[in-house]
């Protein structure tokens, strides 16, 4: 059957900690695409151990195996970065970010799972409107089955609405973010900000001018987790996002006062129970 391909790299990171079944689910979600990426960047953030090697391993022989295929029949490139050191999400980022052939790159997580025309509609989006530099979209949040989501993850579409948004809030899903290579680098890519890495990438190219756009349907089903919540609590955390609004406030996207209010309401919500920090999170903040 002939494919569809375009000009698209997805950009995803692996670690030691990832399940292999939820990876290789992610992967074929990749595979399974109605318009099939050019590549895949797959960025090994320091030692995974066997068994993700063994899945790392079955999808690269299958990426060599279609180069003997007629172009309309093949599967994405698979180039995979091996780091031999975790370095964190935004250290792996950049160094897939510089494998990366084509200008437009969709990031991924490995334990994710992509809507089968997930890159064919943020591909329409980013060649029609050249002007936007990001993109992303709704996600359906699920425990066990993405078949019965228990939560969607909404944000507003356009532009002047993100920036606002963005006062309080991260602006897009960043697991559903098909962006524009050459606009991240000159906002000087992915800092090491634990936990910020993105939110703090779209802040600095909401300060230069760029344009941001959310469409507004699930294209991802996001895996959640109780751990989910419990890397968006504790001290370090709350610290960090103390850091963090400083940082919102010397750029000029939000006044002294909205990140102290920021502060104040996010401060509490990183050092309660766990299981308090998920109702917030499930049933106001979604």
């Amino acid at each position: 059957m002939m494919m569809r391909r375009i000009e698209v790299t997805v950009l995803m990171s692996l670690y030691w900690r990832e399940r292999p079944e939820w990876l290789r689910v992610a992967m074929e979600s990749v595979w399974g695409q109605t318009a099939v990426p050019d590549e895949v960047v797959l960025v090994l953030d320091g030692p995974v151990g066997d068994e993700l090697k063994e899945v790392v391993k079955d999808f690269e022989e299958r990426s060599r195996a279609d180069e003997g295929r007629p172009q309309g029949e093949r599967g994405p490139r698979l180039k995979v970065v091996r780091r031999e050191q975790n370095g964190g999400l935004g250290r792996a980022l950049n160094d897939g970010l510089r494998h990366c052939s084509h200008e437009l790159v969709a990031r991924m997580d490995t334990d994710d799972i992509m809507h089968a025309d997930r890159l064919e509609q943020q591909y329409e989006l980013m060649t029609a409107h050249p002007e936007v530099a990001a993109s992303s979209a709704w996600v359906d949040e699920f425990i066990n089955d993405p078949a019965h989501p228990v939560s969607t993850r909404r944000l507003p579409e356009q532009d002047p609405q993100l920036r606002r948004f963005a006062m309080g809030r991260n602006p897009l899903n960043h697991p559903a973010v098909m962006f524009r290579r050459s606009e991240v680098e000159a906002a000087g890519g992915y800092e090491d900000f634990p936990l910020f890495e993105d939110y703090w990438l779209w802040a600095r190219m909401l300060a230069r001018g760029c344009k941001l756009y959310n469409i507004q349907r699930p294209l991802l089903w996001f895996r959640r987790s109780a751990d989910t919540f419990r890397r968006r609590g504790g001290w370090s955390y709350a610290r960090n996002e103390v850091r963090f609004q400083r940082r919102l406030c010397a750029l000029g996207l939000t006044s002294t006062a909205c990140a102290m209010k920021n502060i104040a309401i996010r401060f509490g919500v990183r050092v309660i129970p766990n299981r308090l920090r998920e109702w917030i999170y499930s049933k106001l903040l979604r």
